[in-house]
């Protein structure tokens, strides 16, 4: 039942199946070249979109682009370290799609985690998207419409040892989404996260040395033993499934979702 003030046909909220479609919109993902960054920016280039692609790694970025040549929308490479927070800031000023997915990952305990690393990741993970977010936000509040979505994980929702920086890092990215989403909704701003479990990436491959040492465990064990352990889905999401939720929630459906979290964690938070 809809009340006075429902729109249910409303553009923004269609009343049949629509298949997403961002022709004329420009999507800016962070962490591009690989994993979900990838995906995502495939998937919004499918969806007609055009994508500017930021990552640190050229040849990354150099593929993807090809990868991306027979698609409806585009790609375009933008080589630029996070750690340059002015420039982050510079680039997002005139996008209507902004997903925060760039990630590092670091395993040791908190007495052996080294400061620099923490610094590193607090910055790429928390502060960059808060300046993304300072640079897109005034364009789509000017333009009445916007979608920020944030690649979180389960360790924004639970924690994990030996993963300070991160967990923290994704603890405070739920929140910041949340803000954006009340101060966004007047301009018709939603903000979201997406907090998948393992991802099939190059960061998940990259830790199981660093599991395996900080659980003294042979690495083959790590993934089962370690990662897998607490899901009740016993395999690792692909980034695919990832980037298909970040265009549901910029897809015309999802136009009443905001400050929440979509979780694919294969039953984790569910125990």
């Amino acid at each position: 039942m809809t009340g006075p003030t429902d729109h249910p046909h409303s553009p923004d909220h269609p009343g049949h199946p629509v298949a997403p479609d961002f022709a004329g919109r420009t999507a800016l993902v962070t962490g591009a070249a690989s994993g979900i960054g990838a995906a995502c920016a495939l998937r919004l280039a499918a969806a007609g979109a055009r994508v500017r692609a930021l990552d640190r790694d050229a040849d990354g970025l150099a593929a993807l682009g090809r990868r991306a040549q027979s698609l409806p929308g585009s790609v375009e490479a933008v080589c630029l370290d996070l750690g340059d927070l002015d420039a982050a800031e510079r680039a997002a000023g005139d996008v209507d799609i902004l997903v925060n997915n760039a990630g590092i990952q670091v395993v040791r305990p908190i007495e052996d985690f080294p400061p620099d690393a923490f610094h590193r990741i607090i910055t790429v993970m928390l502060e960059a998207p808060f300046r993304l977010l300072r640079g897109a936000l005034p364009h789509m509040y000017g333009q009445g419409w916007g979608r920020v979505v944030n690649i979180s994980s389960v360790h924004g929702l639970r924690a994990s040892a030996y993963k300070s920086a991160y967990v923290a890092a994704k603890h405070g990215l739920e929140g910041l989404s949340k803000t954006a989403a009340l101060e966004g909704a007047p301009h018709g701003v939603t903000s979201n996260c997406v907090s998948p479990g393992y991802v099939r990436t190059p960061l998940v491959e990259k830790q199981l040395a660093d599991q395996a040492a900080a659980h003294s465990l042979p690495v083959e064990r790590v993934l089962a033993d370690v990662l897998l352990a607490g899901q009740a889905l016993k395999r690792l999401v692909e980034p695919e499934e990832v980037a298909e939720a970040v265009v549901y929630l910029c897809g015309p459906h999802a136009s009443f979702i905001t400050g929440t979290t979509l979780t694919m964690d294969g039953g984790w938070t569910a125990r």
